[in-house]
């Protein structure tokens, strides 16, 4: 079992919404990844490296709202700043699917 936590340390996790405006190859990643960029509303545009290429093509990546966590430090990742963390279910084969919401709604908006 994975270790439990109280109300406060999910508290400091900033989940929001976002819609993703642009996708990239990422050619210089170590592992197949794309570079997206995700506008969170006032929370403005942020960038991330994802390595979801052999579920999703960059196309129907881009108007796709997504679940990410927008409070991490950045990160270095080759030549490019990784600004947040997309969230998504890996399975056995290392497969992210990611989450998303089931009816559009504003960017930015937190989870809770």
């Amino acid at each position: 079992m994975e270790t439990q936590i109280n109300w406060e340390d999910f508290a400091k996790i900033d989940i929001r919404v976002g819609t993703i405006i642009d996708a990239q190859i990422f050619e210089k990643a170590r592992n197949p990844a794309y570079k997206v960029w995700i506008d969170f509303g006032g929370e403005g545009i942020k960038k991330t490296s994802a390595q979801i290429t052999n579920l999703y093509d960059l196309n129907e990546l881009i108007g796709k709202q997504v679940l990410a966590v927008i409070n991490f430090p950045p990160k270095q990742i080759a030549d490019f700043m990784s600004e947040c963390l997309l969230l998504g279910a890996v399975g056995e084969n290392k497969d992210v699917t990611l989450i998303s919401v089931d009816k559009p709604c504003e960017n930015g908006l937190r989870i809770s």
